[in-house]
């Protein structure tokens, strides 16, 4: 949607719109008002109840997990169980607890009024009983998934990382232990940095709160009149137009962000000492914290550059990399100042992915995978049926969406991409469109590196299925031994290359377990693959060994008839498609 030309067409286009945003405002605000106290209440009693319920196995178990840890030394472990487990433990239920009403609060309250606006958004049918409808069942639906989700966090994620932590070893056979003789020079030092520090840049994101309430109140509405920067989409508008009744809300979280900010940032004064082995850096660390703190707030609200704060120096190695962070600091102050035109870089909108929106994608892959595998004999109803119980079943929980991210990277790597190319072998995942958070990050660059590591290996086709059947099984050696797997390379090297390559992908694999929503997708996959396959299979059980489907003719058109199936550039599916067309041509 093009913005108005003319300040008359800008003006009178804001005066139509005022009123339509208005009354989406009030409609979504009374239905906040309306649900907020249930989602308060449902989010609050579960999360609640989990965390008491817990409380007391999650105490057993940090205190065993951190006595069995061989990364860790005796006198850290002894320092951890007496002085930091217990706080951390009686403040756990605190502030869990805390913190679940108050997102509770936000979520009953927040939801409705942006589900509100997004339902006029462009492309919407019956607008009218969308905007009454959206944001009611769908908001208390979800709440109850953010009690499962917290739940599988607490129950599922946690014992994950414990287990972890007892079996993970040491590098170089030396555990981490902590140097007595400078804890205390670096609990003073740390408590100090917290007195001062606090009240100070408290002071000053109060002097700064001013100008950043109007400074953004300025950018708001010029572009409100205007129609530019987040008012040029039709769908932001809404959104848009509530961040400028929001925006003292905004700069208020600021100044408490920062305050908060600044007993972590006051209190690295501690590892600072503990690791240069001097308090007076330390001391040094404290005065320079201010100038940091001073100088980053003036180039977040492009103020003048510098600080009327003094900067020393408080590290002992510290003049060329103060010199090489200076330039760094320059140039990106530069790009700041020089930001290209919010309007014409809207003008042709880059799709953002959503990290849910990623999983979905890698779900529906892993069913997809998961049914034509099992047709191969891959994959077993026993498999299934383990990862359905508390025993488990390695492979599929883990293997069979690290085979799905082999096949992407595979996939990426043949098509030259510069990020990742999904299924559809359109959608692409880049830097650029990927969901901004640093918890995406921790996997997809990982992921990149692999993917240049496997075109650099130039695998032939015999060593892909290979490698693909390596990731999938790699949790089971016997079954690795089947004929259907393939040969491995003759060259030990590159076997030894794909086995390590295998295990980081399950490795990364793991941690994307980990994310608080993968654990009910995964059960609602692993429920509806195995009702598929004991429908196609009969019900019924071999005695002869582990139970597969067969790869029958009226199997394969009922399996495929369910699910959409694409193309993709990895060599085993264009024969697997075209066998299928076939097939239900036929039939």
């Amino acid at each position: 949607m093009e913005p108005p030309k003319g300040v008359l067409a800008s003006l009178w286009n804001f005066i139509c719109f005022l009123p339509f945003f208005t009354g989406l405002l009030l409609l979504g605000i009374i239905k906040g008002i309306v649900f907020c106290p249930l989602i308060c209440l449902i989010v609050t009693i579960g999360n609640s109840a989990i965390i008491l319920g817990l409380w007391p196995v999650h105490s057993f178990w940090t205190y065993y997990s951190t006595l069995r840890a061989k990364l860790l030394g005796p006198v850290l472990k002894l320092l951890l169980c007496i002085c930091v487990l217990p706080s951390l433990l009686i403040l756990w239920p605190v502030v869990g607890i805390v913190g679940s009403i108050i997102s509770g609060a936000a979520y009953g309250f927040l939801s409705p009024i942006f589900a509100t606006f997004d339902a006029v958004g462009e492309g919407k049918t019956n607008k009218l009983f969308h905007c009454f409808y959206d944001g009611t069942r769908e908001t208390i639906e979800r709440s109850f998934d953010i009690v499962r989700d917290f739940l599988d966090f607490c129950h599922h994620s946690y014992f994950s990382y414990m287990d972890d932590l007892q079996l993970k070893e040491p590098p170089d056979v030396k555990y981490y232990e902590i140097r007595l003789l400078y804890l205390p020079a670096a609990v003073i030092a740390g408590v100090l940095g917290f007195i001062i520090d606090l009240p100070l840049i408290s002071v000053i994101a109060l002097c700064k709160s001013p100008y950043m309430l109007f400074k953004g109140w300025h950018r708001l509405f010029h572009d409100l009149i205007g129609r530019e920067g987040p008012f040029l989409e039709t769908i932001c508008v809404p959104i848009a137009g509530l961040a400028i009744l929001l925006w003292p809300l905004a700069v208020s979280g600021a100044v408490l962000g920062s305050m908060v900010a600044s007993i972590f940032l006051g209190a690295y004064a501690g590892v600072v000492v503990y690791q240069e082995e001097s308090f007076w850096l330390g001391l040094s660390y404290i005065v320079a914290s201010l100038s940091i703190y001073d100088e980053y707030s003036n180039d977040v609200l492009d103020m003048p550059e510098g600080s009327i704060f003094p900067r020393p120096h408080y590290r002992k190695k510290d003049a060329l990399s103060r010199t090489t962070s200076h330039s760094a600091s320059f140039s990106r102050r530069s790009s700041i100042r020089n930001h290209p035109s919010r309007t014409g870089s809207l003008k042709n909108p880059m799709i953002e992915l959503k990290p849910l929106e990623l999983l979905d994608s890698l779900f529906k892959d892993c069913q997809h995978r998961g049914e034509i595998m099992a047709s191969e004999g891959l994959i077993t109803l026993q498999d299934l049926e383990d990862a359905m119980s508390t025993k488990g079943s390695r492979v599929i929980s883990i293997g069979l969406p690290a085979y799905s991210l082999v096949l992407t990277l595979l996939r990426s790597a043949k098509a030259n991409s510069a990020g990742l190319l999904l299924s559809d072998n359109v959608t692409e995942i880049t830097s650029r469109n990927g969901p901004k958070d640093t918890f995406f990050d921790w996997f997809f660059n990982p992921l990149l590196i692999i993917k240049d590591q496997i075109k650099a290996e130039d695998l032939s086709e015999a060593e892909e299925d290979y490698f693909c059947k390596l990731v999938l099984l790699s949790g089971d050696s016997e079954r690795l031994k089947n004929p259907i797997i393939g040969s491995p390379p003759e060259s030990e090297l590159k076997r030894a290359e794909l086995d390590a390559l295998a295990r980081r992908l399950q490795g990364i694999t793991k941690s994307i377990t980990r994310y608080p929503t993968y654990r009910r997708r995964f059960e609602y996959l692993v429920k509806t693959m195995s009702e598929d396959l004991a429908k196609k299979n009969g019900g019924s059980r071999s005695n002869d060994g582990p139970k597969t489907i067969p790869r029958s003719k009226s199997a394969l058109v009922r399996m495929f008839s369910q699910h959409s199936f694409r193309k993709t550039s990895y060599h085993g599916s264009d024969q697997e498609s075209q066998l299928v067309e076939r097939e239900v041509e036929i039939s």
